[in-house]
């Protein structure tokens, strides 16, 4: 990456924190996806049960593997035949991993769902949520961080699903109402009620969509 790029993340990494600390959740700053790995397991402690809502960003910096090959008890979604019984454990897990769909400079995170799986353990459930941000994912705003998750995320994932929406045909939202589409549900999180509860590693890389 690019050392201009590299010291221009860092300095916008640091406003996004303050940010989050403002609205009483946690944020740090990882230079690499190792140390971004690093950061995550110590803020998972060894026996922990731990799941996630289907991050991608999750797997790029090798957490999953870990706490796979790690004592954790990790509640694998794919490994159960009952989907839905797999995502009703998340909500009494210990730690829920996941990314954002965008984060705005001053903290807010913006997520789209359409099992609203995801969306409602990062609002409610889970002791800890850890969420992995790619650098990519910080917007000036919040009508920004909407645009990106609805115009990057949403028809990358549709893409990635083999889902028949329009926006998996043009590439930007269209405002569907399509059976398959996964712009369901909307969260924006400005403020954790409790403290220590949303952790956010930001990832001096492009992670996830």
């Amino acid at each position: 990456m690019n050392a201009n790029m590299v010291k221009r993340n860092a300095l916008l990494a640091q406003k996004v924190i303050k940010g989050l600390q403002s609205r009483n959740m946690s944020g740090y700053y990882a230079e690499s996806r190792e140390e971004a790995l690093r950061l995550a397991l110590e803020l998972i402690p060894e026996g922990s049960t731990a799941t996630m809502g289907g991050g991608v960003s999750v797997h790029e910096i090798g957490l999953v593997d870990a706490l796979k090959q790690g004592n954790y008890k990790f509640i694998d979604r794919d490994a159960y035949e009952d989907k839905r019984a797999a995502m009703l454990l998340a909500y009494d897990a210990d730690v829920f991993l996941a990314s954002a769909n965008a984060i705005t400079e001053d903290g807010v995170l913006v997520n789209i769902d359409g099992n609203a799986n995801r969306v409602s353990a990062i609002a409610q459930g889970p002791k800890k949520v850890i969420l992995i941000v790619g650098m990519n994912k910080v917007c000036d705003d919040v009508d920004g961080a909407m645009k990106r998750a609805r115009n990057v995320a949403a028809p990358t994932n549709a893409q990635r699903f083999g889902l028949s929406t329009p926006c998996a045909k043009t590439g930007s939202c269209m405002n569907c109402k399509s059976p398959d589409t996964i712009c369901c549900q909307f969260l924006i999180t400005r403020f954790s009620r409790h403290t220590g509860r949303i952790h956010v590693i930001l990832v001096n890389d492009s992670l996830g969509f």
